[in-house]
């Protein structure tokens, strides 16, 4: 197929470009930009005027929960999801069964993103055979089956000693390791943020100290070490603190934050709703405020949506017996749009903060409209809406926004000049 978008407004956050054009599609890739080149005939003309034209967006955390747990959702249903989003391409993290720590399932999980088609899938390997945190795992095998960074998950390491060896070895190979920083024993039991909202609901808190005391630990084992780290889920003030001061002395330091987080705060869990646990924690005003600042600023270049669909009865106990997540990659641009809606950022930093800046992040060949780069396209209307839930592809309705009425909707997702998604 062969695709003219016209008269879209075309922002493409790496060479800056923000004016009302054309774009071309062939072949998957962006054949030009502006006027179509002698002799173009396009198979379908689409008419953008008054629409968006963007890098389709880039998600370094979506949950895909296949293999293992198809009960609560499968590559099939979640990349779907992401597509009606405006994701075209996504991170899949390794906690599936088996663990994400061989190369079969590396390719598994490759081979059934190419069967759906929906969205381009990258894997993030296991830093550790089977998460365990005690031997490390066949990290260029992993690589070599198409692994684009790797990760222990929240689960720490047994010895800081292995740690650091693990990420020796990942910086001789020029690996990228993905650091969810958050202390054990700390964290261990808590269920919120530890402030006033926990102790008035009585849940046991999660001190801001869990955060820190790992992060300060592993921005000085990056720093001993030498090895590409991104740091994701940040959630407190201190925290984008320690990155920026660690960016400020050349580490090779990215980070990203969960969109929920640039959102709620700690005040949502004051009905007990399990729609609001999750794991880091939602923090305080000051905390999401601070969130905000770093996205704006660039210490954090990435907004993710940290997807993790559940079954309905993993959310129906009470709150402390409830599985921590909230479903929401197909909210990924309606809901990033409240962040704009509401004059915290202005819409080419939103669209980089969702498309190049976690493609650069993680060294991904995504995030730009150029000729010649791959056709992964969105195209949004800006003065319409999204009502959250109207129509649902995820597995998992575990989503506090359902019901909600969202700023611009997606009209087209392309991946590899294909329509992905038609809204």
């Amino acid at each position: 197929m062969k695709f003219s978008i016209l008269g879209a407004r075309v922002i493409d956050p790496v060479s800056g470009l923000d004016q009302v054009t054309d774009i071309h599609l062939a072949a998957g890739k962006i054949l030009a930009l502006g006027a179509a080149p002698a002799g173009f005939s396009p198979t379908e003309t689409i008419d953008a005027a008054g629409l968006i034209a963007a890098p389709g967006l880039v998600d370094l955390n979506v949950s895909l929960r296949e293999p293992g747990y198809s009960r609560k959702g499968n590559i099939a249903s979640e990349t779907r999801a992401a597509a009606a989003g405006g994701v075209t391409s996504l991170c899949c993290p390794p906690r599936t069964k088996p663990v994400l720590d061989t190369s079969a399932v590396a390719e598994l999980i490759l081979d059934r993103a190419r069967e759906a088609g929906h969205s381009k899938v990258f894997p993030i390997g296991a830093l550790s055979k089977g998460l365990e945190g005690e031997q490390l795992a066949e990290l260029i095998a992993l690589r070599d089956a198409g692994c684009v960074a790797f990760t222990n998950g929240m689960v720490n390491f047994r010895s800081n000693r292995t740690l650091c060896r693990a990420l020796e070895y990942a910086a001789t190979f020029d690996l990228t390791v993905i650091f969810n920083s958050q202390d054990h024993d700390l964290a261990e039991g808590g269920l919120a943020h530890d402030g006033p909202t926990a102790a008035f609901l009585g849940l046991p808190g999660i001190p801001e100290t869990a955060e820190t005391v790992a992060l300060a630990r592993d921005l000085l084992l990056v720093e001993q070490s030498g090895v590409r780290a991104h740091f994701t889920q940040l959630t407190s003030a201190r925290g984008v603190a320690l990155i920026a001061q660690a960016q400020a002395r050349g580490l090779p330091v990215t980070a990203d934050v969960a969109l929920y987080q640039l959102i709620l705060t700690d005040e949502a869990l004051t009905g007990f709703s399990s729609l609001y646990h999750v794991q880091p924690p939602l923090r305080t005003r000051a905390d999401r405020d601070a969130l905000r600042d770093a996205v704006k600023s660039g210490v954090v270049q990435a907004i993710s949506s940290h997807h993790q669909p559940h079954e309905r009865d993993a959310k129906l106990a009470p709150f402390g017996a409830t599985e921590p997540g909230i479903s929401s990659v197909e909210l990924l641009l309606p809901l990033a749009m409240t962040l704009v809606e509401d004059g915290l950022l202005d819409l080419p930093t939103l669209l980089s903060r969702l498309s190049s800046g976690p493609a650069e992040a993680l060294r991904l060949p995504a995030g730009r409209l150029i000729a010649g780069s791959p056709a992964d396209v969105v195209l949004f209307d800006p003065a319409a809406s999204t009502v959250a839930g109207e129509k649902w592809l995820s597995k998992g309705e575990n989503c506090p926004f359902l019901g909600h009425c969202l700023p611009s909707s997606v009209n087209y997702t392309f991946v590899d000049g294909r329509v992905s998604y038609n809204g």
